[in-house]
């Protein structure tokens, strides 16, 4: 059942579903908490009570806001995590990553532990050599294309970022995708997103100080080494605090397209870090 959170200028909406240790699920730009439908109910099953929460201007949270920072959905998360009790184990994909390290660094009370799924932590600097890799060139010209409003670009987006085998609803969810991001103020929120830098993230990372799990796909075409991305990441928190795993045959949603992969990663560092 959907909930509802007043914050700020807009309504968050999420979901809770089991008992146990909170863990807190953030999806990425342009998707709804649905993302996580093949990750929440094996956590659940394993004993953890977890809340999918929409973005501000995706799902069902409200459409229209300010800005769309990732310091401002940091500060949407932790008003989520407040309001139901806190503290929890903060999950986010990709722009979300970002926003649950800026949450950890300036809440450290309430968050117990982070787990980023390809996230755009860091400030990019894109080379010109960058270029000549095909599913980086690609990509890049297709989320140039969604900056400028094209639902479609974004839609072939998405099919180079799953690259290989795709989910069984595919199709589905990409037609819910698409009903999503032509309701009235959900592409002006996708491209606000688009927009943002990640340069406030790479600012907070190095004030992290709780564990944190970092998990790239080694197919994302949002990097040409997504390995060296997540590596940087990892070098740039305090030593110690941070690890890295990869899922070889994974793009951008390895969360979607291999789930049992990700929730035993998950399990793992939850069990390690969920109770305190």
């Amino acid at each position: 059942m959907t909930e509802f959170l007043t914050v700020d200028a807009g309504r968050i909406a999420y979901e809770v579903t089991g008992e146990g240790p909170l863990v807190v699920l953030a999806p990425g730009m342009g998707n709804s908490r649905d993302a996580y439908r093949f990750v929440t109910p094996k956590l659940v099953a394993a004993g953890y009570r977890v809340a999918e929460v929409d973005l501000r201007g995706a799902g069902e949270s409200s459409a229209r806001w300010p800005s769309y920072t990732r310091s401002d959905m940091a500060g949407d998360l932790v008003e989520v995590i407040r309001h139901l009790g806190g503290p929890a184990v903060l999950v986010g994909h990709s722009i979300s990553g970002g926003a649950a390290t800026i949450a950890a660094a300036k809440e450290p009370g309430l968050i117990r532990g982070v787990v980023e799924l390809a996230p755009f932590t860091r400030k990019q600097a894109m080379k010109l050599g960058d270029f000549r890799s095909s599913g980086y060139r690609k990509g890049a010209l297709r989320l140039a294309g969604t900056t400028l409003g094209s639902v479609a670009s974004w839609r072939k987006y998405l099919d180079l970022a799953y690259p290989g085998a795709k989910p069984a609803d595919w199709s589905a969810d990409q037609a819910a995708t698409e009903t999503m991001l032509r309701e009235p103020g959900r592409m002006k929120a996708l491209q606000g997103m688009l927009k943002s830098t990640p340069a406030d993230a790479g600012t907070q990372l190095g004030n992290v100080r709780c564990p944190v799990l970092i998990i790239e796909g080694l197919l994302d075409p949002d990097w040409v080494d997504p390995r060296a991305e997540g590596e940087a990441i990892v070098a740039a928190m305090p030593a110690g605090v941070a690890r890295l795993e990869v899922v070889a045959d994974a793009g951008h949603y390895p969360h979607v397209q291999q789930p049992q992969k990700v929730v035993n990663l998950l399990l793992g560092f939850l069990r390690a870090n969920a109770r305190g």
